[in-house]
């Protein structure tokens, strides 16, 4: 940007404020990083994929760039996969995954499946004592998930470590049970 001519920098700006993110936010900056290479037939482009892809409303969309405009730059097979994976496997409504949309920027094999199967496993198996919020257990660090969701159950779950292990690195273990 600093590069670019005065009336490119305008129109940046005014993209950005256009998706929703006010200029004395924080989210400003990355709303500007996230359209600046884009022109504005290319952000309506992605708002409609956000839109079809999580069958959001526009309102929905509004809402979800304005707290999370690195959405414009993910690619839209990696949105579609996501949006598989988080409202037919997963069960969320597309409204809860607009109203956290960060949970989008997570990593689909290295955080998002693992945890999802690990708390399956846990609910399956009479392990988890309530239904706990997807969004709060993947935000968690790697560190407190472990010490809130695995550690806990090294007797009743003594291969839980390991699998969530190997789930971590893209593996489906085969002592994963859900039983």
């Amino acid at each position: 940007m600093l590069t670019a001519k005065p009336e490119r920098v305008r129109e940046i700006v005014a993209c950005a404020e256009g998706l929703g993110v006010p200029r004395g936010s924080g989210m400003f900056r990355a709303a500007l990083q996230a359209v600046s290479p884009l022109n504005e037939e290319k952000i309506a482009t992605k708002l409609e994929c956000l839109k079809k892809t999580f069958r959001w409303s526009d309102a929905q969309v509004s809402h979800a760039v304005s707290k999370a405009p690195g959405l414009l730059r993910k690619p839209k097979e990696a949105l579609r996969h996501r949006s598989k994976f988080l409202i037919s496997d997963v069960g969320l409504e597309p409204a809860y995954i607009a109203h956290r949309p960060v949970i989008l920027y997570y990593s689909m094999e290295g955080r998002l499946r693992p945890r999802y199967y690990v708390l399956k496993f846990l609910k399956v198996n009479g392990l988890l004592d309530q239904n706990r919020d997807y969004y709060n257990t993947t935000a968690l660090s790697e560190m407190a998930f472990v010490e809130k969701f695995i550690c806990p159950h090294k007797e009743s779950a003594p291969d839980l470590a390991e699998d969530y292990a190997t789930i971590c690195k893209g593996e489906l273990p085969t002592n994963f049970r859900f039983t």
